[in-house]
């Protein structure tokens, strides 16, 4: 018999999903369980859970829960509220947490712009390596402007396709 949770969905079916999901955001790079944290809030029907029902659904402990959220939390993947009338926190994925993500890359882009103007200076312009970084420094220019116009698209896209603004 199929075990199914308190919304009737598939208790192995979603926890599969968890895990697959996770396995590419680690491989593309992020921490496992960081990973695992937000492929379960992105899988939870209202996407906001508790450190406990998170720590039960993952079998992790509280301080694995805790140290994912922090990373997530600072990558702006997932943000953090206090459940209401209570002391616990809960955490909640957004939908627009990808945007969210990519927009606040431009920050560290803008310093890795400014580190590479340094270093051009630095290094001379007129350099093997200078020229290096200036070829760096274009690239990273070009890309947040692209990333400024997509962006743009997406907020068109969506409210055509989800009415949402």
């Amino acid at each position: 018999m199929t075990e199914t949770a308190g919304d009737g969905r598939d208790v192995e079916s979603v926890s599969k999903f968890v895990e697959s999901f996770a396995a590419q955001l680690v491989e593309a790079g992020m921490q496992r369980m960081a990973a695992r944290v937000f492929a379960a809030l992105l899988a939870s029907d209202k996407g906001v859970l508790t450190s406990a029902e998170l720590s039960e659904q993952l079998q992790i402990s509280p301080a694995a829960v805790s140290g994912a959220v922090r990373y997530l939390a600072q990558t702006h993947m997932v943000s953090r509220e206090r459940e209401p009338g209570s002391r616990r926190e809960r955490y909640r994925v957004h939908g627009d947490q990808w945007y969210e993500a990519l927009t606040n890359r431009e920050a560290v882009l803008k310093r890795w712009e400014s580190a590479l103007r340094e270093g051009v200076t630095s290094l001379g312009a007129d350099t093997p390596a200078g020229r290096r970084l200036a070829e760096t420094l274009a690239f990273f220019e070009f890309i947040e402007g692209e990333i400024a116009a997509m962006m743009e698209r997406w907020r068109e896209h969506r409210e055509e396709t989800f009415g949402q603004g």
